[in-house]
């Protein structure tokens, strides 16, 4: 393995173990630590509310003011040791620090995002400060259970404290970068069990969050398909997966001409990796197939793009890298009842004398013949040969993929949804539910016969592209002649990878979307009709 590439195999086995956040037991004012948060509601008019005393006759003043009201995004930042005499506190806290929450919503999913939104309010302040340690206190009487508010301020306490530097070269006359080195929830008067709970499953979802951000940061000489193939081996070794890597010869024996003809530009070679997890071992339990897009960097082949933004390009394996870092966090937490598989077909599409070229026609797994009119339209070709050998090998009861497939879908929604197409409305159901919970939402297109029609080639039996008109809705019913009477949901985040909704937990750059809504959708999983009615 290159150096680089050693490096950023252990940069990412430490960036996948951010900062642990604990919960502390301990009374409030003997918590000596550099930031003491209170998350704290817009109450409409009236004083704003607080449980700690001396906070509370701050904010008094602030609001009497008009500098703050609880509104969403609003902080008000307080120095125990600068309050004047009259003002008897017991606080050891450097800092407290108040955010508003804004109204509490009555919709759950909203108010979920809500506290996450406050949380990375929260960690965006900690890092303007220089914070190396962080107490946040849980609020009351939201209207979630106390282990969902711990799940959401855990998340949005360590998303929004995500860095990725490592590339950054160091001088002596910089200043140093200070980091949260302890960060920690206090209950409050919330169920301590509970709380503890929602602590550890907002910390592993974070956490696998972070690791896919990771892989999306690192650019295409560094994290290249055997990177995926190592990662797959070493979760695999973690957490008693079982890791298959079929690398060219093999591919060539079972007639994988999308993974192979998308390669064959590249020097990089293909993987296609595969991890089963074992969460039943009744015959009947149910087995989701989870296949994620993990195209290393997409020049567009022979098409080849503009060169304007291509370096983005190395964020189209964001799909493989969600499937990936969701199968760990599945894996960490032990889910019961049910089967995961993950398949991540890894390439790299670069133009060169030996690349595939407008006209060939190329021979997917399973038989079906495809004419290639744009070797930029090239996820499709390697989701194909996923789908259809998944399918076929592991009998799946759904399947799930998740691509940065079409720039259409960015047209159509803008970075705000991605885009959902489905064959079976009790998986569509399930998934759009996964997602509102997780704050990513989807919007949902129609797949048909009409839309099919555009893909049908006079030379093979499709064809890669079927024009301008409803690009994503084609790409997908490509997909979808490859995954047969399978329930199966499509996910298009192109325009949700990166560049997503400005948020305070979602950094610029990468978002880690899809690890969350796949985790919820494995936790929150009913069974469904193989045969819709």
């Amino acid at each position: 393995m290159a150096a680089d590439q050693k490096q950023a195999a252990r940069t990412i086995q430490r960036r996948t173990q951010p900062m642990k956040i604990e919960l502390n037991k301990a009374e409030l004012e003997q918590f000596d630590g550099d930031l003491l948060v209170y998350f704290l509601k817009e109450t409409g008019g009236n004083a704003v509310l607080c449980p700690c005393k001396v906070l509370r006759r701050n904010i008094k003043y602030a609001w009497k003011s008009g500098d703050f009201s609880g509104k969403k995004g609003e902080t008000f930042l307080f120095y125990p040791s600068a309050a004047s005499k009259d003002i008897k506190h017991n606080l050891a806290a450097g800092r407290v620090l108040a955010v508003g929450l804004g109204k509490i919503s009555e919709q759950a999913d909203a108010l979920r995002e809500q506290l996450r939104l406050a949380a990375g309010t929260a960690a965006q302040q900690a890092a303007s400060l220089k914070v190396k340690s962080l107490l946040a206190v849980l609020p009351e009487n939201t209207g979630l259970s106390d282990a969902d508010v711990a799940e959401c301020i855990s998340e949005g306490l360590l998303l929004g404290s995500y860095r990725f530097d490592r590339h950054k070269s160091k001088k002596k006359d910089d200043e140093p970068v200070t980091k949260i080195e302890a960060m920690a929830l206090h209950a409050a008067d919330l169920d301590q069990d509970a709380v503890k709970q929602g602590l550890h499953r907002g910390e592993r979802a974070a956490k696998a969050v972070c690791a896919a951000r990771d892989m999306a940061n690192e650019p295409g000489n560094v994290w290249t398909p055997k990177r995926f193939a190592e990662f797959g081996e070493k979760l695999a070794k973690e957490h008693g997966l079982e890791c298959t890597v079929i690398n060219k010869p093999e591919m060539r024996k079972l007639g994988m001409g999308g993974l192979l003809g998308v390669s064959q530009g590249s020097a990089q070679q293909p993987k296609l990796v595969v991890l089963r997890y074992q969460g039943s071992e009744e015959k009947k339990a149910p087995t989701l197939m989870l296949v994620g897009k993990g195209l290393t960097f997409d020049s567009g082949g022979i098409s080849l793009k503009s060169p304007l933004h291509m370096e983005e390009m190395k964020y189209d394996m964001c799909g493989g890298a969600a499937v990936i870092c969701a199968l760990q966090a599945i894996a960490e937490e032990k889910l019961k009842g049910i089967n995961v598989v993950a398949l991540i077909p890894a390439a790299e599409n670069l133009p060169s004398a030996t690349a595939l070229k407008p006209g060939d026609i190329i021979t997917h797994f399973g038989g079906l013949t495809s004419e290639i009119v744009n070797t930029d339209a090239e996820g499709r070709l390697i989701l194909a040969d996923a789908l259809a050998y998944g399918i076929a090998t592991y009998k799946p009861t759904a399947v799930v993929d998740l691509a940065t497939l079409t720039g259409a879908v960015i047209i159509g929604l803008g970075h705000h949804r991605s885009g959902l197409l489905a064959t079976h409305e009790e998986l569509a159901s399930q998934l759009t539910a996964a997602a509102e919970r997780a704050g990513e939402p989807v919007w949902r297109l129609p797949l048909g016969p009409e839309y099919s029609k555009q893909i049908k080639s006079t030379v093979a039996d499709i064809k890669n592209s079927g024009g301008k008109e409803a690009g994503t809705i084609t790409a997908a019913a490509y997909l979808q002649e490859f995954v047969g009477d399978t329930p199966w949901a499509h996910l298009d985040i192109a325009g949700t990878a990166w560049s997503f909704t400005e948020k305070s937990y979602v950094p610029k750059g990468p978002s880690g979307i899809g690890v969350r809504t796949l985790l919820n959708l494995v936790r929150a999983w009913q069974p469904i009709a193989t045969k819709q009615p």
